[in-house]
């Protein structure tokens, strides 16, 4: 893993995420290595986005930016990590998330968190009701599945002890069910026990498909010529299903909820009526 420092132009981002006025991303590059993950689609250079998983570049003047910008900002919400996951293991040397967590508290903004790392328990003394919500990235329960979507993540037992303790400190936690590759995490039993942990935690359930991209298309066919190889030779086509597919799985994430009074909504728009793929 090669890490470096990069000076950042500006802390804050306007955000056009639902429910987010800001994000923040105090790192470029991610550890975990999610072979699904479109954000190396945002780098620039095409070879850094296949590099992915193997960098991490920290931003060296952040807080100096933050402190500078936050009291010129109409306060809002600020999503931390956007783009990548701020609790990736270089956090754990750096502070740099923690430090940005508490400039943010300091100048009253609210924060809204999103990881697939155990590391975000080491700030529950930061994280507060009044002032955060915690979103768990959870794609399947199944501990050595996982480990081959999200080779360098917490696992998934982990991810479930991070929604617990910050549910159990009446924060508002929420878990993120996606993206559901087609063939890979999409069966029903896997469904059921994520709603579960959210009917445990009183969380809610964001469920999203896969944001199919170029860059991530050579990670996923390495991922089906393991896990699927009889699907390889119609891939495209396997990633990119009919609408109908998308409303079934749709109606059955809905359906489990539903019957365990479990708050549930599809992320981004993605499941719109009428919407083809």
């Amino acid at each position: 893993m090669k890490h470096r420092f990069v000076v950042c132009r500006s802390a804050l981002s306007v955000s056009r995420l639902p429910g987010l006025d800001y994000s923040i991303n105090p790192y470029v590059g991610c550890e975990h290595g999610c072979v699904y993950c479109y954000s190396r689609s945002f780098l620039r250079d095409r070879r850094l986005a296949e590099r992915w998983g193997s960098f991490v570049w920290a931003k060296r003047n952040l807080l100096e930016r933050l402190r500078v910008e936050l009291p010129r900002k109409k306060r809002g919400v600020v999503g931390v990590g956007v783009l990548t996951d701020s609790y990736q293991p270089f956090e754990g040397k750096l502070h740099l998330t923690r430090r940005c967590l508490e400039i943010l508290v300091s100048h009253g903004f609210p924060v809204s968190l999103q990881t697939k790392s155990a590391l975000i328990l080491r700030d529950a003394d930061l994280i507060k009701p009044e002032n955060f919500d915690v979103g768990v990235t959870i794609t399947t329960l199944d501990r050595e599945l996982a480990g081959r979507l999200e080779p360098r993540a917490s696992p998934p037992e982990a991810r479930v002890q991070i929604v617990e303790e910050f549910s159990s400190r009446k924060v508002e936690t929420w878990i993120f069910l996606g993206p559901i590759i087609p063939g890979v995490n999409d069966g029903i039993e896997n469904f059921e026990r994520i709603v579960r942990v959210a009917e445990k935690t009183g969380s809610l359930l964001l469920y999203d498909k896969l944001n199919l991209r170029r860059e991530i298309l050579r990670p996923l066919e390495e991922l089906f010529r393991r896990e699927k190889p009889e699907l390889l030779e119609d891939l495209p086509h396997v990633l990119q299903p009919s609408f109908s597919y998308w409303k079934r799985i749709s109606e059955t994430v809905e359906k489990l909820c539903r019957e365990r009074n479990v708050k549930c909504q599809a992320a981004f728009g993605h499941f719109r009526k009428g919407e083809h793929t």
